[in-house]
């Protein structure tokens, strides 16, 4: 694993830094979704947190050790929406200021609720710029420190708070899950699951779920080195199309992880009208590829207590309403 990756320590020392800070999402069921399953599922709902996503752990938990001289300079990032929303949330609580470049065809629902929490917003050509670049140049002219969305130490670390919660909720109920099934873009949410399941729960195997021409972290499992995706698969689900794999997080995803399931467009159409019409939540695409997946039998749930991630909700209502419209 490479050096400069965190280690479950630091996850553990992650939920302390946060604790008062987001809010502890709540570990959903619901009888039909076993029956579909045939196991017993688990749903860690975070759509109901502050920023609508898991993104703010990882943000918050990286602000909030920031030394005094690069707070005053500020905080740049890159991102479709979630992890930009979450970075200026977390700036704001902070007293930083924040610039987030964001694609210009990422959901309005994202821009605007990012711009609400007074970050600078600064639009990008996702097919013709580099975001990355852009960041950088933007951080040598003014000083600022780049949070990146996932291939960042206290990010990861952060973002595996999240299966901490699991865990506890879960065995506080006498149960611990078989398997956890995680949403995969960059990896950053999934490294820091893995991390914190290896430390508590060392016997639960871990997944990654991606959507059709995004599989990146599954290929690269299996090649056993990072491949990049072609970028030419469908971007609805806009949370998730990073690249390829970050570094730090396909380092600790490599060690980790028991494998990768994807899935199509069509199964996280049927998963977010699922979650809507059942469990009364509002589900982005990207967030609803693990329901998608246990809906659509990909994984063998049969006899089994398994976990999965809703992990955001920040979906543009126009989309939303045409895709619980086709399941009328």
């Amino acid at each position: 694993m490479a050096e400069d990756a965190p280690l479950f320590a630091d996850v553990v020392a992650a939920a302390e830094r946060l604790a008062g800070r987001i809010v502890t999402t709540p570990l959903l069921s619901h009888p039909l979704l076993d029956e579909i399953a045939g196991g017993r599922i688990l749903l860690k709902a975070e759509p109901l947190q502050q920023t609508g996503s898991f993104k703010l752990r990882g943000a918050t938990n990286a602000v909030r050790q920031l030394p005094e001289a690069a707070r005053a300079a500020g905080i740049v990032t890159y991102s479709s929406g979630n992890h930009g929303q979450a970075v200026a949330a977390a700036a704001a609580a902070a007293g930083i200021a924040a610039s987030v470049f964001m694609p210009a065809d990422a959901p309005a629902i994202k821009r605007e609720s990012t711009a609400r929490w007074g970050a600078s917003i600064r639009l990008y050509d996702r097919a013709r710029e580099d975001r990355e670049a852009l960041a950088l140049a933007f951080a040598k002219e003014h000083g600022a420190t780049i949070i990146p969305p996932f291939d960042h130490r206290d990010v990861i670390a952060g973002q595996g708070t999240l299966a901490l919660e699991i865990f506890a909720e879960s065995r506080a109920r006498g149960i611990t899950p078989e398997a956890l099934l995680v949403p995969a873009g960059g990896g950053g949410l999934i490294a820091g699951c893995a991390l914190a399941t290896s430390g508590v729960a060392p016997e639960t195997r871990v997944y990654a779920v991606e959507p059709e021409g995004w599989d990146d972290t599954t290929r690269s499992l299996a090649a056993g080195e990072r491949v990049a995706n072609d970028q030419t698969g469908s971007g609805f689900c806009d949370a998730l199309l990073a690249p390829r794999p970050g570094r730090l997080t396909f380092a600790i995803n490599r060690a980790h992880l028991a494998g990768g399931l994807v899935v199509s467009e069509a199964e996280v159409r049927a998963a977010m009208a699922f979650a809507f019409r059942h469990l009364k939540l509002v589900v982005e695409p990207g967030g609803a590829v693990a329901l998608a997946a246990l809906l659509a039998g990909k994984f063998p749930a049969q006899g089994r207590t398994i976990a999965a991630v809703l992990s955001g909700g920040n979906v543009d209502p126009a989309m939303f309403a045409a895709v619980i419209g086709e399941s009328l």
